[in-house]
């Protein structure tokens, strides 16, 4: 399995929320931070991804102390870290007195509507919770706001034809609406990474950059296809068909850690995953990421999380039971 499958494989992504929005010009809309309403999302939530698909007409979005983006149907504008920021019809408008963002993700409606009367643009947002720790690894190093063209991608067309079915059906009493949503917000938010990734950057750093570097890259995909391998850098540089040294500058240089450092770190993650979600022994869950002990595991889970493993995971147990 290929790195980027494999985190998203792991990174749990939930609370997915869909509000198709029809603005008529004059209008502006002001977003606060999204952790602030990251448990209307999600029980336990710590991060929120916000994305916007614009499927007609023009818009601005604003982040403060940056200019201005214009934005067109067909663009999905995405804010990692949940940013707080404007959409608008032009820019340095006053923002509506609208409904707060927490009262109406609370109401989670499927329609809202806006404006001054003039031309219209129709926005699906969307809000989709997800665990920190893992979100900081894959998301790391992108911008505020990233900014895709979709109707470019071959997958384009479908997706934005299949989000907005799914949220009339969600609309109707059929089982499983939800669900779709959620599926489908997952898919979306997959095909801007993908997109983003081919829009290459020299200037660009972490994860993502990293994945798309030939060097980098194959040493990550490397790293996650065998993650209890015994990796050594010599082992690695050869992986990636290069030199020790041109490997730990360029992997440094991307993803702000030395390959060993950051296959450390990505099994301590598949150690919390199993931890949190299965009923295996800690002895088995110590193999399974890499270490031939329960001692050596238990330090190096120690070091990542503060708790020994079997703490953890009752405090987890315990977290979840209360949120149920």
């Amino acid at each position: 399995m290929d790195a980027l499958s494999e985190i998203l494989r792991v990174v749990h992504m939930v609370g997915a929320i869909f509000i198709q929005a029809r603005f008529t010009a004059p209008w502006c809309y002001q977003s606060p931070r999204a952790d602030t309403v990251a448990p209307l999302l999600e029980p336990g939530a710590e991060r929120v991804v916000i994305f916007h698909l614009i499927t007609e007409g023009t818009c601005f979005v604003e982040l403060d102390n940056q200019p201005p983006t214009s934005i067109s149907a067909g663009d999905v504008v995405v804010f990692p870290r949940g940013d707080a920021h404007r959409m608008s019809s032009q820019p340095d408008l006053t923002p509506g007195k609208g409904s707060p963002l927490h009262e109406v993700l609370s109401r989670r409606p499927r329609l809202l509507s806006y404006g001054g009367g003039g031309p219209t643009t129709r926005i699906i947002c969307g809000y989709l919770a997800c665990d920190a720790r893992l979100a900081h690894m894959l998301l790391g190093g992108l911008p505020p706001l990233v900014h895709v063209n979709l109707r470019g991608s071959n997958a384009g067309a479908w997706l934005e034809t299949s989000v907005r079915y799914a949220l009339n059906e969600a609309r109707s009493p059929r089982p499983g609406g939800e669900g779709v949503l959620a599926k489908l917000a997952e898919v979306l938010f997959i095909e801007v990474l993908r997109l983003y990734m081919n829009d290459r950057h020299d200037d660009r750093t972490g994860w993502l950059a990293g994945l798309a570097d030939p060097i980098v890259g194959a040493a990550l995909n490397a790293l996650h296809t065998h993650p209890a391998h015994a990796w050594s850098l010599d082992e690695l540089a050869n992986a990636a068909a290069t030199s020790r040294s041109v490997l730990a500058e360029r992997f440094h240089q991307l993803v702000g850690s030395t390959p060993m450092q950051y296959l450390t770190q990505w099994r301590m993650l598949l150690a919390a995953n199993l931890l949190s979600r299965s009923n295996a022994t800690l002895a088995r869950i110590a193999e399974d990421v890499g270490y031939q002990t329960d001692t050596a595991f238990s330090r190096a889970f120690h070091r990542e999380f503060g708790l020994p493993p079997a703490t953890w995971r009752r405090r987890q147990s315990v977290r979840d039971q209360q949120v149920r």
